[in-house]
């Protein structure tokens, strides 16, 4: 790939951290970029949040691109990269998802009421919650619903908020917050709410919350791209939770699916992509199948890679979806790429978990690190160390606390999961393949630092 005669790179990554930092950097020599955007997650880049404005954000990047000689933009974002990239594409001429399409995605209220057009087989019901954050819930729910329901926000991300309620008095507690929680909310929604109310008035505002007819059956990740208004499908892969619990325990690749119902899944997909305009980018649907009636309900479309997955597709099938995501921000089409040979039948995503809000993991050692590389060269591990305060947020707004994350590769599931119980048993967790942990000692108090604006962005995916 050229450069421009200063070296610049050609390709513009926004809010490039975590799954995104590691795979982008490993491609730096043939997809050079530069990254900007802040990191959610910790202080202080997070306390960018205070004066973010999305419109004033992308009007920098666009004085800034053909100074700097970008060419290209790209993010997996969900919060506020996917539609600052939508909208930068847009202003520069550059191939990319539409900015309609990416708030349809985005509106949740919005993406079932087309899919109820598109592909009613497929929706449940849903209806907006009657009232607002903090005001008293109505004595009945919306006509079509009943306890228990499903409620979660509007405009959200890393399932923040998103919860099953038995009854009132649960739907009451869970849309009371602080202060302090609903400043947090507004400023994570609003950049979003600003565009939608220009490009989508129509729209209801995204300072909502959305409640569904509860959905059962196992649940998978459908992920693919559309290309000159074509949808392909990358692969699929199942979301395995905690028992009795929303949380997910693992994902694994590939998936167990019958081809005929991932077939299915993959034509709701194409119905709904093009209900909305989606014409170009990377997109994840997230589904339901459920065994015994058959049925294919969608959970929710994210318009962007689902970057968590990306290393388990470069082990089972030699494709780097961040290389994908590269060559359609340059509007190539990625089945052009040459793949790699592949390094094992099977990859799981696993994520510890702690179920208990007065318990909190100490991340592992220098020496159980070292183990577990010596054991297993090829082993990603992501710790999450937390102070109570973080913690207690998380499980107000997410029901547990996730303390680590580990991808680990093998010929099969049946290796594979020996081999989450030999790394599992290195680090001294538990092994995610069972029931929630036990309940572990409480942190050392915060310290005065720790009480920071950081606190507030402790979310996940």
């Amino acid at each position: 790939m050229n450069r421009d005669s200063a070296g610049a790179p050609r390709t513009l990554v926004l809010f490039n951290y975590d799954w995104d930092q590691i795979e982008f950097s490993r491609l730096a020599d043939t997809y050079p970029h530069t990254s900007a955007g802040f990191d959610l997650f910790s202080f202080p880049s997070n306390a960018n949040l205070v004066r973010f404005d999305m419109t004033r954000f992308v009007d920098k990047l666009a004085r800034k691109a053909t100074r700097l000689g970008w060419q290209a933009v790209v993010s997996n974002h969900e919060q506020f990269g996917a539609l600052a990239a939508a909208l930068l594409a847009e202003r520069m001429g550059w191939p990319g998802t539409p900015v309609n399409a990416v708030l349809a995605c985005q509106h949740k209220h919005h993406a079932r009421q087309v899919l109820q057009q598109v592909c009613p087989e497929a929706n449940c019901e849903f209806a907006l919650m009657p009232a607002g954050y903090g005001e008293p819930v109505p004595a009945d729910l919306p006509e079509g619903l009943s306890y228990p329901a499903f409620v979660k926000p509007v405009k959200a991300a890393f399932s923040v908020l998103a919860r099953s309620v038995n009854d009132r008095a649960a739907l009451q507690t869970h849309t009371r917050f602080g202060a302090w929680e609903l400043w947090v909310i507004k400023r994570l929604v609003e950049p979003f709410e600003r565009i939608a109310r220009a490009r989508m008035p129509q729209l209801e505002s995204s300072h909502r919350m959305l409640l569904e007819q509860p959905l059962t059956g196992d649940q998978y990740n459908l992920d693919g791209y559309v290309l000159a208004g074509q949808a392909h499908q990358l692969g699929l892969v199942d979301a395995v939770h905690y028992p009795g619990t929303q949380c997910f325990m693992r994902f694994d690749y590939p998936s167990q699916l019958d081809s005929a119902v991932q077939a299915r899944a993959m034509e709701v997909a194409r119905r709904f992509l093009s209900g909305i305009g989606f014409t170009h980018g990377l997109f994840n649907m997230e589904f339901f199948h459920d065994r015994v009636t058959g049925k294919v309900s969608v959970i929710e479309f994210n318009p962007r890679l689902a970057s968590q997955f990306s290393d388990l597709y470069a082990r089972v099938d030699g494709v780097n979806l961040h290389q994908y995501a590269m060559e359609l921000a340059h509007g190539r089409d990625p089945a052009l790429l040459p793949r790699s040979v592949p390094s094992a039948g099977a990859a799981s995503s696993f994520v510890y978990r702690s179920f208990t809000p007065d318990a909190v993991l100490n991340p592992p050692s220098d020496g159980q690190r070292a183990e577990l590389a010596q054991a297993f060269p090829h082993a990603q591990l992501f710790c999450f160390p937390k102070t109570r305060g973080q913690v207690l947020r998380d499980y107000k707004w997410l029901g547990s606390y996730r303390y680590g994350i580990l991808h680990l590769s093998a010929d099969d599931p049946a290796a594979l999961r020996q081999s989450c119980e030999h790394a599992s048993a290195l680090l001294g967790w538990p092994v995610p393949y069972a029931p929630p942990m036990e309940p572990l000692p409480l942190p050392a108090a915060p310290t005065t630092a720790h009480r920071a604006i950081h606190h507030a962005f402790t979310l996940e995916t």
